[in-house]
């Protein structure tokens, strides 16, 4: 029985043992490269689906053993590991940890919930559109780590006193210490992230003992002053922090009423809803994108129709009616239908409670005084590249790509890591040209210090992301060079009686259904080079059914090991798994009919897919050769 249990505790050791003994006999009966290939895309798979190993050492499987079988040559391998796609995470990631050192994040969600007010219908609007807004340029994850604090304030003003209570201290609320929200000590900024191993146990202290796909989730309150008597700048203050309750107290939660406690599970999983919505918007929203993005221009370099304009003008429409009909979801969910009621803005409605909740949230915005001049300077960074993105090859008339007399040098990561590389430049201190700068007494630690320093870009680059998305690339590469991508695509003809539509139906609801136990990255890896293979074989468009699955495979909303924002939400112990469930699950099919109904109608104008385009010919003619 001991060793049993020993060996069910060493299950991961056993399993990357085990498995790529058991699946040896496949390239040593078949002597051949589809045959080795399939067993190096085997054995990477298990290691990602069952994460017996980090998802980033997984992905360095391809690196040694294509070389071995003679798949590939180790500098062919090597360099599938650092594309475009790596630098444009670089030059985004330097203006991402720019908006979190200064807090230019706090800032604008607390100014969107103040525009909102306290009412119950109105907040949940304003904390999705918020989140959504957010999550378009910073990972889904940090974007969720941020808002829930902000969230968590906002309910425990909502439900912790009675009305008498509130009535019988309203005179000496001025006199009592507003919470405080810290947000320098949030998780770094990722861009994107990977899907943890998170079991029902650890959700118990997810939040307080460890770290979600290396992004620290613990939040400490200040326990000691400045000793050095210098006063910190208003956006590096560090008040007292709101930390989230663990998982073992929600029995012993309280609510004031049924009601209280449906406003509770609605705002805390609109957040992660809202965070998957923003992260479709942009083609850097999400690692599951930047894969595809990555994937296609190396599968189809012919191909110059995706790029951030046109996912952005795909997307959004998408996002939007998602965010629409997913708050309209929520609110009969859980709120009901009384729309008049909780999202009527009228000042003489307002409760006691919430008028003091209002005051508590506008206390916190004016902690952080007037804009200071590095959130300035990152605001409009912030700004100038997503409008260079959008300006350098719009479509429908000519770019600033154009001006240039070689084209087709300049990509969206030359924009990103030329901005990125100013902000190392660009000094955080105000310049005085020759006046004596008025926030110099207030400011004597910035110094000539710059927007952000080498060690703001490590905290928040997730390297890791780096090695995966790279063990993609060389997968995908290893199979299109062997022949296995053309042999998986001769096995699906049997699809060819299958309308367009329904390939593509039937692709993102597997999808959909894998990515719910798989990370996204892992998922999205494994079932790109297949579905390029299977839209060539049938003389589909291929961007017909990977836009669609790309977008799908972001939709692991109905459990909390889903993604990183589901276990963060989860972890605040205002929602079960059945809630998450029964929410998620219609979150999941709006977004289904959404993104079939948009593929259908706008998609095949933007992208031309009702044609077989002559790029994805010659990919096929290639691979047949």
């Amino acid at each position: 029985m001991g060793l049993l249990k020993g060996l069910l505790r060493a299950w991961k050791l056993l399993l990357v043992i085990f498995v790529p003994l058991l699946l040896l006999p496949l390239p040593m009966l078949h002597p051949s490269s589809e045959a080795a290939c399939a067993y190096v895309l085997i054995v990477t798979a298990v290691y990602w689906v069952s994460e017996a190993v980090p998802l980033g050492a997984a992905a360095l499987v391809p690196a040694f053993l294509y070389p071995f079988f003679g798949v590939l040559r180790s500098s062919e391998v090597a360099a599938e590991y650092f594309k475009n796609t790596t630098l444009l995470l670089v030059g985004v990631i330097c203006v991402a940890a720019a908006v979190e050192k200064w807090n230019l994040h706090k800032r604008i969600a607390l100014r969107m919930v103040l525009m909102a007010g306290a009412k119950p219908g109105m907040l949940l609007l304003c904390f999705m559109c918020c989140t959504t807004l957010l999550s378009m340029w910073l990972s889904n994850t940090s974007t969720t780590a941020m808002v829930m604090p902000i969230v968590e304030a906002v309910l425990q003003e909502l439900v912790s006193a009675d009305e008498e209570q509130l009535m019988a201290g309203n005179s000496s609320t001025e006199e009592a210490e507003p919470i405080s929200l810290d947000v320098n000590t949030q998780p770094s900024l990722e861009l994107i992230f990977v899907n943890e191993d998170t079991s029902n146990a650890d959700l118990s202290s997810l939040m307080q003992n460890k770290n979600l796909n290396g992004v620290p989730t613990t939040t400490n309150p200040l326990k000691t002053a400045n000793h050095q008597g210098k006063k910190q700048h208003p956006s590096q203050e560090k008040p007292l922090v709101l930390t989230p309750r663990p998982r073992t107290q929600e029995l012993k939660r309280k609510y004031k009423s049924q009601h209280d406690q449906m406003i509770c599970k609605c705002l805390s999983l609109s957040i992660s809803y809202a965070a998957t919505i923003g992260g479709l918007t942009t083609i850097i929203g999400t690692s599951t994108s930047l894969i595809f993005l990555e994937h296609f221009n190396n599968q189809y370099p012919a191909a110059e129709v995706v790029n951030f304009g046109t996912w952005f003008l795909f997307s959004l429409p998408i996002s939007l009616i998602m965010l629409v009909v997913s708050w309209f979801w929520m609110h009969w969910l859980f709120l009901g239908c009384n729309f008049k009621e909780t999202c009527s803005l009228s000042k003489k409605k307002k409760t006691k409670r919430e008028e003091l909740s209002e005051k508590r949230i506008r206390v916190e915005y004016e902690k952080l005084g007037a804009i200071s001049y590095p959130e300035m300077v990152t605001g409009f960074f912030f700004i100038l590249m997503t409008v260079l993105w959008f300006t350098r090859e719009p479509g429908f008339v000519p770019g600033w790509d154009s001006f240039f007399e070689k084209k087709g040098y300049r990509t969206d990561a030359t924009v990103s890591v030329f901005l990125g590389f100013l902000l190392f430049l660009i000094p955080a201190k105000k310049p005085c040209f020759g006046k004596k700068n008025d926030g110099e007494d207030q400011e004597p630690s910035l110094g000539m210090e710059p927007i952000i320093t080498w060690k703001d870009f490590q905290k928040t680059m997730p390297w890791e992301i780096v090695i995966l998305v790279g063990g993609g690339y060389a997968l995908a590469s290893g199979s299109k060079s062997s022949g296995l991508s053309t042999w998986i695509g001769h096995q699906m003809l049997s699809l060819s009686s299958l309308p367009p539509w329904a390939v593509t139906l039937l692709a993102c609801i597997l999808v959909s259904i894998v990515t719910e136990f798989v990370s996204n990255p892992a998922t999205i890896t494994i079932f790109l080079p297949i579905l390029c293979t299977l839209s060539e074989t049938l003389h589909i468009n291929p961007l017909y059914t990977l836009i669609p699955v790309t977008m799908c495979i972001s939709f692991a909303v109905m459990l909390p090991v889903g993604n990183p924002p589901n276990a963060i939400v989860f972890s605040y112990g205002h929602c079960q798994i059945k809630d998450m469930v029964k929410a998620g699950l219609g979150v999941n099919v709006i977004g289904l009919v959404i993104v079939m109904v948009a593929i259908n109608t706008w998609g095949i104008s933007l992208f031309h897919l009702d044609t077989f385009p002559t790029w994805a010919q010659a990919s096929n003619i290639t691979h047949q050769a």
